[in-house]
């Protein structure tokens, strides 16, 4: 009699499992759903809407010879970027354990904005939700487990915006005319193969070194500081390979990040975009 108890009683774990799983996904979708609205919602008028070549009198050299690498005059400027990606993270600050992920994320250029949304791979049948967000000039980050009971839940401190800008600033690889200086990104020499960029949305304003590989594209990023949290700000820097021509604009399809540690960097991401889709201001 009790095996038969024991039986049932799993069959109900299994279903309610099952159900708690529907209803997490259901309302975490909804939540997705409200977060790109405010985005798309916020979205400013893009000027010039065409790239001109002329922009880039005056700039650095390897950051004129990025943009006629990457992009070619009379370029559309891109204003929203919907892409899908898949890869490793690493949830461990310890140690290398790797989950696999998936995710979705929408771009919006001006005002800069955008919205991650993982599932990562604790255990099979077990997924953490992530939204990793900069809305408005706010930076947030809110981990939930099954879209059910949030386990992390970050907003709006400017450790979160500059993190969450940087990110943008990084990620613009992927959409480069949002490097241009008519996008509000300043440029300053460095050497002959790097340079610096500066980017201010609202009361944040962040930097990064960009290193240039022998082709011109990007193939390095680095902050010298990137908040990890309230008090721990840390030298944080990315990777990327394999450009492939999108839309007339050279782009990476992989890239690596990582936070950079007197004895060499340890990274927490490791990923592959295998769908990426651009809208245009023109």
């Amino acid at each position: 009699m009790w095996i038969k108890w024991i039986e049932i009683i799993g069959v109900l774990i299994i279903v309610s499992l099952g159900i708690a799983t529907i209803y997490g996904s259901y309302r975490w979708q909804s939540d997705t759903d409200k977060l790109r609205a405010k985005l798309t919602n916020g979205q400013r008028t893009i000027k010039p809407q065409i790239y001109d070549e002329k922009e880039l009198e005056g700039l650095p050299a390897p950051v004129q010879r990025f943009f006629r690498t990457v992009i070619k005059d009379g370029q559309a400027i891109v204003s929203a970027v919907k892409l899908s990606q898949q890869g490793l993270f690493n949830l461990n600050e310890m140690e290398d354990k790797w989950s696999p992920f998936t995710a979705t994320q929408l771009v919006i250029t001006q005002r800069p904005g955008f919205d991650w949304d993982a599932r990562i791979q604790m255990t099979p049948g077990l997924n953490a939700f992530v939204h990793d967000t900069y809305l408005l000039g706010f930076g947030s980050l809110h981990a939930s487990l099954l879209g059910l009971f949030t386990v992390a839940k970050m907003h709006g401190a400017p450790e979160n915006n500059q993190g969450e800008l940087l990110r943008f600033f990084a990620e613009a690889t992927w959409y480069p005319t949002a490097l241009l200086p008519s996008q509000g990104v300043r440029w300053d020499a460095i050497d002959d193969t790097s340079a610096r960029g500066t980017l201010t949305d609202g009361a944040t304003t962040v930097s990064l070194v960009f290193q240039f590989n022998a082709e011109g594209a990007i193939d390095t990023i680095r902050a010298e500081a990137r908040y990890r949290d309230k008090l721990t700000a840390m030298p944080w820097s990315g990777r990327f390979w394999e450009y492939s021509v999108r839309n007339g604009m050279l782009i990476p399809l992989e890239g690596e990040v990582g936070w950079d540690y007197p004895e060499g960097t340890r990274l927490y991401f490791k990923g592959r975009t295998t769908e990426i889709n651009h809208e245009f201001a023109l």
